[in-house]
């Protein structure tokens, strides 16, 4: 009996588990946790796992053409037109490449100058590839390009009180080729001059296509947006700038202009239909180029380049 007495005392002592403290675990135990976070954000729960699938989903999804809502990326498509944007430094963000494509040369460069240049590198299939391009003929290369980073007008003229220059601004007027933006950029840059300025709305903006043809310019040379091309000149004047526009009916020939030796924002309006009635009325001079040869216009990255060069060629 004594014996069972002891084993019983020992069962029941051993049942009163430690004696030590318990370090403040029991007082933290009843402590509140705060408020139930909400069931996307609980690990394990269905509809954190859909959230978090969504956010993988939303990070692989191409970004859509050029030409849906403001601040879309722009896909250049196809091997050539990759290749050559990639050579001219284009900024762009990421390469898809098909899966499975058919490698030649191209296919080649346009990986290495990717990864030179530290580019993301996507493989995609086919499908996925024809639907971010509606169908183009992509040919395994698409190239992502994010929005171009505009300036403001008024940094144009900032810019150059900064460097202690007499502003030297060209704005464009019903350009709607892409490829006679990158030229009056290019010639910007090449002249001296301390930017361009284009319509918000119908207008041709800094796409790949522009990029290209400023031949690496647009890097140095900003371009800015102006919502009202006649309030951003009035703005202009109203800083002491003389308002310059190109016309073929102007009533001043180009090497009788001395405002080009000041501050001066020279506008180049589109090939056929030149100035548009508000702007034209709006600029201090109309200007026309004298053309012995007898051609009737200038594209405007050819008449900007002369007028620009007659800017820098007077102020030197």
């Amino acid at each position: 009996m004594a014996g069972n007495s002891q084993r019983r005392n020992r069962r029941t002592s051993n049942k009163k588990g430690a004696t030590v403290g318990s370090g403040g675990q029991r007082r933290r135990g009843l402590e509140g946790k705060g408020p139930t976070p909400p069931a996307s954000m609980r690990k394990g729960h269905k509809k954190n796992r859909v959230a978090n699938a969504q956010a993988k989903h939303a990070a692989r999804r191409p970004a859509p053409r050029r030409g849906g809502p403001k601040g879309t990326n722009e896909l250049v498509v196809g091997r050539n037109s990759v290749v050559e944007a990639l050579r001219e430094g284009v900024p762009a963000n990421t390469l898809y490449v098909q899966q499975f494509v058919d490698s030649d040369e191209r296919v080649r460069e346009a990986i290495q100058l990717a990864t030179e240049k530290g580019l993301n590198l996507m493989e995609a299939p086919r499908p996925e590839l024809d639907r971010m391009t509606n169908g183009l003929n992509h040919q395994g290369l698409v190239l992502s390009v994010p929005p171009y980073d505009y300036a403001h007008p008024e940094d144009l003229t900032a810019a150059a009180a900064d460097n202690g220059e007499a502003p030297l601004i060209v704005a464009l007027d019903g350009i709607t080729d892409p490829r006679n933006l990158g030229a009056v950029v290019r010639s910007v840059s090449a002249f001296g001059g301390h930017g361009v300025v284009v319509p918000e709305r119908r207008a041709a903006g800094m796409t790949a296509s522009a990029w290209k043809t400023s031949a690496g310019t647009a890097a140095r040379t900003p371009v800015a947006r102006a919502t009202n091309m006649t309030r951003m000149l009035e703005a202009y004047q109203k800083e002491g700038l003389l308002v310059v526009g190109l016309a073929a009916d102007g009533d001043v020939e180009l090497h009788e202009l001395d405002a080009l030796e000041g501050p001066v924002v020279i506008v180049v309006g589109s090939e056929g239909k030149g100035l548009s009635r508000l702007v034209g009325e709006t600029c201090d001079y109309r200007v026309r180029i004298p053309m012995p040869g007898g051609a009737e216009s200038l594209n405007a990255g050819v008449a900007a380049g002369v007028v620009l060069y007659e800017a820098a060629r007077r102020r030197a």
